[in-house]
């Protein structure tokens, strides 16, 4: 059975992951575009799918009735409505992050779900899927003993002016904050912000770099790094220290080189390159689940517990150093 996809927002994920279900993955075909501007969805349709039908309004595309699966892709905005509309309609939903742009709308699409009895929502957290972090979480799980700290970093060359402040949570460590939820099976119970001294490259509304710590129920203090205008790449790094040893994410694989009297590898700049393979096995994991009409991998609560962390987070950025406290709801059956 070849899953019928329709893919809404055709951006730059957009593209990609058409592309994606297109020429790379099995057991999926995009039958379906919609996008704000339809003149975008047609140009992906002309270069990716030429037999998808255009549709101006996503719900429009989530009703029709040879759409079996939905992918959101479009501005964080729109995602809670599309996925309501996809779990009203009782079909798999792929959501990139985030799943809401706040925790009460990433709640009401928990409730929703619930109330349909099924899973049918994978958020789009690749790390995951990282052939690194997997390695990562086996080692934590069998070698290092129970995890006592976390060492981390998140670092990116470069953002535009646009970028502010908060963006450094909900739009950057966010994937730290699912990420080290898996990694640890654990929740957190509190986020503080702390904000060394400020790079000369960064703007007046960037508070960069800014350090986060956050504290789990077990008890594990996670430190992370957030820089996001570091310059020399985009560079991730996460050592776990257990109580019998350390483990780290492995680099990413680079060739070393002796040049010019140095010893050197390169660094890359760009996360779609750093995560390009995790891309593919989500997409595949989503493709398998959504096949026998249900969802795999992070899920609507995952999407939530993040939303939840997120604002604890961006609250802290205005406690002056101060420990915020995050309540963790019960977590529903659906997702035990």
């Amino acid at each position: 059975m070849t899953l019928r996809v329709g893919v809404i927002g055709t951006g730059m994920i957009g593209r990609d992951h058409t592309r994606r279900l297109q020429q790379v993955l099995a057991g999926a075909q995009v039958v379906a575009l919609s996008d704000y501007s339809p003149d975008a969805a047609r140009a992906v349709g002309a270069d990716l799918a030429p037999d998808a039908k255009i549709y101006d309004k996503g719900e429009d595309l989530i009703a029709a009735s040879d759409v079996d699966a939905v992918l959101v892709c479009s501005t964080g905005a729109t995602h809670e409505a599309y996925v309501l509309a996809a779990i009203a309609a009782g079909k798999p939903c792929f959501c990139e992050k985030p799943l809401a742009t706040t925790a009460d709308g990433a709640k009401r699409i928990v409730d929703a779900e619930v109330a349909h009895g099924k899973r049918l929502v994978q958020v789009g957290f690749m790390r995951r899927y990282d052939a690194g972090y997997v390695a990562l979480k086996s080692a934590v799980d069998t070698h290092t003993g129970a995890p006592l700290m976390v060492h981390a970093a998140h670092r990116n060359p470069a953002v535009p002016e646009q970028y502010v402040t908060p963006m450094a949570i909900h739009d950057t460590f966010v994937h730290e904050i699912d990420v080290f939820r898996w990694l640890l099976d654990d929740d957190y119970v509190s986020a503080r912000v702390t904000f060394p001294r400020a790079t000369s490259a960064s703007h007046a509304a960037l508070r960069d770099p800014q350090i986060v710590t956050l504290t789990t129920a077990k008890g594990v203090v996670i430190t992370t790094e957030i820089f996001v205008n570091c310059k020399y790449g985009y560079d991730i790094q996460c050592q776990v220290v257990g109580e019998e040893g350390t483990a780290n994410l492995p680099e990413p694989q680079a060739i070393t080189m002796r040049l010019g009297a140095k010893l050197q590898n390169d660094i890359m700049t760009d996360w779609k390159e750093r995560f390009v393979a995790s891309y593919d096995v989500e997409l595949q994991d989503f493709i398998k689940a959504a096949t026998a009409g249900t969802a795999a991998g992070p899920s609507a609560w995952d999407g939530y517990m993040a939303a939840v962390t997120c604002d604890a987070c961006v609250t802290a950025q205005d406690a002056d150093g101060a420990a915020v406290t995050i309540t963790n709801p019960a977590r529903p059956a659906l997702y035990s």
